[in-house]
């Protein structure tokens, strides 16, 4: 198996076996970064980072695994380039690919992410978009792992807006990977049918499954109880109308009273504690939470050593 010269733009673009392969590479690089042992798998690449967005774990992770692996990064800002502005995507990611052997972006629009990955003729990988948020799943997904000694068959319950970039990527990984996913919302912030649709599709390959809800009781039998922030980046976070309609979705003790006595809760980061979570809950589950920050390095470290490394991949299966 090979995945050196391939793009990561979101988990619809990858086999079960290939996500299983990245979220075990990481394990292994994250075992020898705890022994001390970092590598030489992206000795002399040079890899640009494009961010219309301000970052702290992905950006941070990005640049400590560029570090670990011998990589060279640059940072652009949204002041550094002229993005879609005086320059289109076309013309600033051709540029980018005839100097870099990467290309990190985080952003708005999906759409500007596939350009870049067309035009630069380099491996491009997606650290955020409206759409799609798939290197912080990775990260889920190995956190879940470590602490279950499985995915498939965890029940994991999403709670909050179900139509979010979070939302969307769990949705995809979880049915790839067969996990059971359900998402707890109100019904117009469930997802888009299409997407739902698909992913229901990928769970009858995994033998996992997909559901929607609206009512909070069905939190019951989770393992895995996962919020994020109520108002996404660019959003209003003062729209009072969803906050009120999200008020009754929110991760607190009662609702935990709800679920399996030994689930874990799990947050993307940054919380906003007493909106989505309370700070109570939140601060019982900061282990996994904050081991699932860690976590961003070791699986973003697993994707460019798999893209744009020699690593011989074959050794992670299974």
């Amino acid at each position: 198996m090979t995945l050196k010269g391939k793009s990561f733009l979101t988990l619809k673009d990858f086999t079960k076996e290939e996500i299983e392969v990245l979220i075990n590479l990481a394990k292994d690089l994250k075992d020898k970064k705890e022994k001390g042992i970092t590598g030489e798998s992206l000795k002399g690449k040079n890899i640009a980072f494009i961010f219309e967005k301000p970052s702290t774990r992905t950006r941070c992770a990005f640049a400590v695994a560029c570090n670990d692996e011998k990589a060279y990064h640059e940072y652009l800002g949204i002041n550094d380039i002229q993005l879609g502005h005086k320059e289109s995507i076309e013309d600033t990611a051709r540029v980018l690919g005839g100097m870099f052997d990467g290309i990190v972006f985080r952003g708005f629009l999906q759409e500007n992410a596939l350009k870049l990955a067309k035009y630069s003729k380099v491996p491009v990988f997606n650290a955020l978009t409206d759409d799609f948020h798939p290197t912080q799943v990775l990260a889920d997904m190995l956190t879940i792992k470590e602490h279950y000694q499985k995915l498939e068959g965890i029940n994991f319950v999403y709670i909050g807006d179900g139509r979010n970039n979070m939302a969307n990527s769990l949705m995809i990984g979880c049915s790839k990977l067969g996990l059971n996913f359900k998402i707890i919302a109100p019904k117009n912030l469930h997802p888009h049918e299409n997407l739902v649709s698909l992913c229901k599709d990928y769970a009858k390959q995994s033998g996992g499954s997909v559901v929607l809800s609206t009512n909070i009781d069905d939190v019951k039998n989770a393992d895995v109880i996962y919020t994020d922030v109520w108002c996404s980046m660019g959003e209003n976070e003062n729209d009072f109308d969803k906050i009120r309609l999200l008020k009754p979705y929110q991760v607190n003790k009662s609702l935990l009273d709800k679920a399996e006595k030994n689930a874990i809760v799990m947050h993307c980061l940054p919380a906003v504690k007493e909106s989505e979570i309370t700070e109570d809950v939140f601060e019982a589950h900061a282990k996994t939470i904050f081991n699932q920050s860690s976590n961003r390095m070791h699986t973003i470290k697993a994707l460019m050593v798999a893209m744009l490394g020699d690593e011989d991949l074959s050794k992670y299966k299974g």
